[in-house]
């Protein structure tokens, strides 16, 4: 009796320890699982942000020869403006295939023309308010059936943030030259303390009361953040809201007409923004331009698991120096 209940007690040991055992090693096994899916994980998204860095490079390339082709004048028929469809790009992607394997790598963008919105780095220059810039942000809310008394809001705000520094007026007259800055911002605002943070993207406009969510929600398309000194607003590209708003009097039914012609026959200058009918007896008091040095880049790449949707802004300054990347924002 004594030597069947040992027997027992071997046995179920025995069993105890080869599931322990089992155990153990099933655990090792998913444990070098998980870390070559995250290793997998790493190098997709590292050849993702690869993909993006090729796309931005052929973005600024873009931009380049669009300035050899009209470095005058920056319009909608440009070939910066021509989107980007979804491309599959597995056949140029490095990468261990196994037989049968879909592999899925596609890469599709847009740019769009960063001062065809409002600069709202505008409303304020070296600590001091732009009553005319004021005027020019309220008649955009007002377009946008928004209250118009957030300009003022706002343009003290960007100007508490702002430092003292050697930013210069882009101009007063009716142009302002290449209607771009030189200087680069840190994104920081302010000069320490308790000054607030400087304004960085349309979100930001919540620290002003009176702004929702819903609010920004729509003005977040005609409305940016650019770095430097006070930029143009190009009538070429501006929307019939902005249009509006830059000019004091012209009507938004107006300001579509002048949208609609421009589809055929874009402003090669000032002179022939100025000539058009519905500008007649108006008179712009902000700085404007036919042309552009800012463009906003949004890229799309798919990498089997990973993806990776970006916006970057991109700085064209003119012949005598190569665009750059201002910066990247992931979504």
């Amino acid at each position: 009796m004594k030597i069947r209940r040992q027997r027992g007690v071997a046995v179920v040991t025995a069993l105890l320890l080869t599931t322990l055992a089992v155990t153990i090693v099933a655990s090792l096994f998913w444990q070098q699982q998980v870390q070559v899916r995250s290793m997998e994980n790493q190098r997709l998204q590292l050849q993702t942000r690869w993909i993006l860095r090729g796309a931005l490079d052929l973005s600024r390339l873009i931009l380049n020869q669009d300035l050899i082709d009209s470095p005058n004048f920056t319009q909608m028929n440009g070939v910066w403006a021509t989107p980007l469809e979804e491309t599959r790009l597995d056949d140029y992607v490095e990468r261990e295939r196994l037989q049968g394997e879909n592999f899925n790598a596609t890469l599709s963008g847009r740019m769009t023309d960063a001062q065809s919105r409002y600069n709202l780095g505008n409303l304020a220059n070296n600590r001091q308010v732009n009553p005319d810039q004021v005027a020019v942000f309220q008649r955009l809310l007002s377009n946008l059936r928004l209250d118009e008394g957030l300009a003022q809001g706002v343009a003290e705000l960007v100007m508490k943030s702002q430092s003292i520094s050697t930013q210069q007026p882009a101009g007063s007259g009716p142009t302002s030259g290449t209607g771009s800055g030189v200087g680069v911002t840190d994104g920081t605002g302010g000069t320490g303390g308790s000054e607030p943070l400087a304004l960085v993207r349309a979100e930001d406009l919540l620290a002003v009361s009176g702004f929702s969510p819903p609010a920004i929600d729509q003005l977040r398309d005609y409305v940016i953040v650019l770095p430097g000194r006070p930029t143009a607003i190009n009538v070429n590209t501006a929307p019939a809201e902005l249009l509006s708003a830059l000019v004091p009097g012209l009507s938004l039914s107006e300001a579509q007409a002048m949208v609609n012609a421009r589809k055929t026959a874009y402003y090669l200058n000032t002179g022939t923004f100025l000539g058009t009918a519905q500008m007649a007896g108006k008179k712009v008091v902000v700085p404007y331009d036919v042309r552009s040095d800012f463009f906003l880049a949004y890229s799309r790449v798919k990498l089997d698991r990973a993806s990776l949707e970006t916006q970057s802004l991109l700085h064209r300054p003119g012949q005598t120096a190569a665009t750059s990347v201002e910066w990247i924002r992931e979504y």
